[in-house]
């Protein structure tokens, strides 16, 4: 293997919508008189390719035909969009599932965290489920001892640590189990979603012990998240999956930006089947922004209610805001039917595209909840003007004025 930690080459992995196993006898003499004649598995051609929103067929590619190296001590990042296949290729390198075909070689041990509490016994306490994962990894117990108190002040646990983990919040799991994957002697770490269950400073946490562990440790970190911003502070390399497949691999700046193109979405769209919304757009309106929504209720609303986020191309909040923190100069009424029209004055934008994130609702209750739901790209930088700004959330305070004009 070289200089490699890990070498991949031509992994796949399918599976078998509905019932585990081939699910019938036909099936299984089928596979059985193809494997006794030397030849394929028959099914394996039958997979369709990893769309979650196409159906068609009983067997899906989860992967295919996916090759890559990770050099011992790089840290690689890996994004795409749900269900393009990330999950399966961390499930296939910790040995969780085998493959279906191709290899996999990894150099040393490997501690994968998949999931909140992922290899922890809930009637366990913390100290035992130390040892417990410690012992699953392969180290004796002395090498455990000597870490023990490293984790326990990292994991900030000291007070639970007797106490079984089925009491422990998500966030106390989470931080518990990093401590274990990260400080355990394993040459290679894995680490999925995951870290969005912990606060902000926890997450900052993390991320530093993990550049710690390739920088200084020379150990290896595999990082799978939706926070491109992490991706680009934290990894040397990045992969970009999409339905099963590796569409791109290079710097972290230069993935993430086909990402952005490939989830590019222009500001304007008619929705055919949604019960509430059947049009929003977001323009750019000389030095403003504007945001237009037509909603269509089974029942009347308390109060049509559009909540809205503008992030930028990492995924970092811009601003946001919803009519409860700033309400409309004119009352707004109870309605089935009607337009919302959003000014955003001066939102002091630089050139580059920008995401909308949308909660429409009755003003308690979010009925239609859609991240990333439009994207624009500003060319002619937006105008600053000294003004008085106010906003809910976000870096940004721009002026918003809410207009509505009611169809029923």
């Amino acid at each position: 293997m070289s200089g490699n930690a890990i070498e991949i080459r031509n992994l796949s992995k399918m599976y078998r919508l509905g019932e585990v196993g081939t699910g019938t006898l036909s099936h299984d003499l089928k596979r059985w008189w193809y494997k006794t004649r030397g030849k394929e598995d028959p099914f394996l051609k039958l997979g369709q390719e990893n769309k979650r929103d196409t159906a068609g067929g009983d067997y899906v590619w989860a992967l295919k035909d996916v090759s890559f190296d990770v050099k011992q001590g790089e840290v690689l990042g890996i994004i795409g969009k749900n269900g393009a296949g990330k999950s399966t290729l961390l499930k296939l390198l910790s040995r969780v599932t085998a493959p279906t075909t191709g290899t996999l070689k990894a150099k040393g041990r490997i501690a994968s965290l998949l999931e909140v509490g992922t290899g922890f016994h809930p009637e366990l306490t913390g100290r035992e489920n130390i040892f417990l994962n410690g012992a699953i990894l392969g180290m004796t117990k002395e090498e455990i001892k000597r870490k023990f108190d490293e984790i326990v002040d990292f994991a900030g646990v000291e007070r639970y640590i007797d106490t079984p983990v089925k009491r422990y919040s998500s966030g106390m799991y989470v931080r518990l189990a990093f401590g274990v994957a990260a400080h355990l002697e394993s040459e290679i770490l894995i680490v999925d979603e995951v870290l969005a269950v912990g606060d902000a400073e926890f997450q900052d946490k993390c991320l530093g012990k993990m550049h710690d562990i390739s920088s200084k440790e020379g150990r290896t970190v595999l990082f799978v998240s939706h926070n491109l911003a992490a991706i680009d502070r934290l990894c040397s390399k990045a992969l970009l999956i999409n339905r099963g497949k590796v569409v791109m691999e290079n710097t972290p700046k230069k993935v993430i930006e086909e990402y952005s193109l490939t989830n590019y979405i222009p500001g304007e769209i008619i929705f055919e089947d949604n019960r509430f919304l059947k049009f929003l757009s977001l323009k750019q309106e000389g030095n403003n922004l504007k945001i237009v929504c037509d909603y269509d209720a089974p029942t009347p609303l308390e109060i049509p209610c559009l909540g809205f986020v503008i992030s930028d191309s990492m995924g970092n909040k811009i601003f946001g805001t919803n009519p409860n923190y700033q309400p409309p100069k004119t009352p707004i009424k109870e309605s089935a039917k009607g337009r919302l029209q959003i000014e955003i004055l001066y939102p002091k934008l630089l050139n580059g595209r920008y995401n909308l994130s949308i909660w429409f609702g009755d003003g308690k209750v979010d009925y239609v909840v859609m991240e990333n739901v439009l994207s624009i790209e500003i060319i002619n930088m937006i105008n600053y003007v000294r003004e008085t700004y106010a906003t809910a959330s976000g870096p940004v305070s721009p002026i918003v004025e809410w207009k509505y004009d009611y169809k029923d």
